[in-house]
């Protein structure tokens, strides 16, 4: 086996380890201690001042789905400079912000999670996901909708590390 391939084997084991602690970690605050949340939460709040000429349910979903089209776009990327093991490593961390925004899915009735200016929902107006599952009225849904993004997230990043781990296992051959 290569160095290259030893490196690549050592980060799906990494992520692999870090995955399982994504998946034990209750949904709620302590899930948002995340090193990767604050690097999310830039493309989050990015997103909001990008989709902010499609009126305010686009500019207020905006957040989260720039926090996940980020990780998807590099993903294509890596697929169109025939970069498998890229993509892979891509599509995890598109199932990893799944996961990061799942607790503020979850929250959209509690409003009990401290927001980006240091308090909670409930001391503001609200936070986006009580404002979109509001607007689509399925604010009662808000718990199996965050605990499905979480579940969501972590079988997109076991499939993703599965498929990294084929492809160092294939070049080692």
């Amino acid at each position: 086996m290569t160095g290259t391939n030893w490196t690549r084997l050592a980060l799906v084991v990494g992520l692999a380890i870090w995955t399982v602690q994504f998946a034990r970690t209750p949904i709620g605050t302590d899930a948002l201690n995340s090193f990767l949340h604050l690097p999310d939460l830039v493309f989050h709040e990015a997103g909001h001042m990008i989709f902010l000429p499609f009126g305010r349910f686009m500019t207020v979903l905006g957040g989260s789905l720039l926090q996940c089209l980020v990780p998807i776009v590099a993903a294509i990327a890596f697929v169109r400079q025939e970069e498998p093991f890229g993509s892979a490593i891509c599509a995890w961390w598109t199932g990893q912000n799944f996961v990061d925004l799942a607790p503020y899915i979850a929250d959209a009735q509690s409003l009990r999670i401290v927001l980006l200016g240091g308090r909670t929902g409930a001391e503001v107006e609200g936070h986006d996901w009580e404002f979109i599952l509001n607007q689509l009225g399925i604010s009662q849904y808000a718990h199996p909708l965050g605990y499905s993004a979480h579940a969501i997230g972590i079988v997109i990043m076991i499939g993703a590390l599965a498929y990294a781990a084929l492809l160092v296992l294939r070049n080692s051959e």
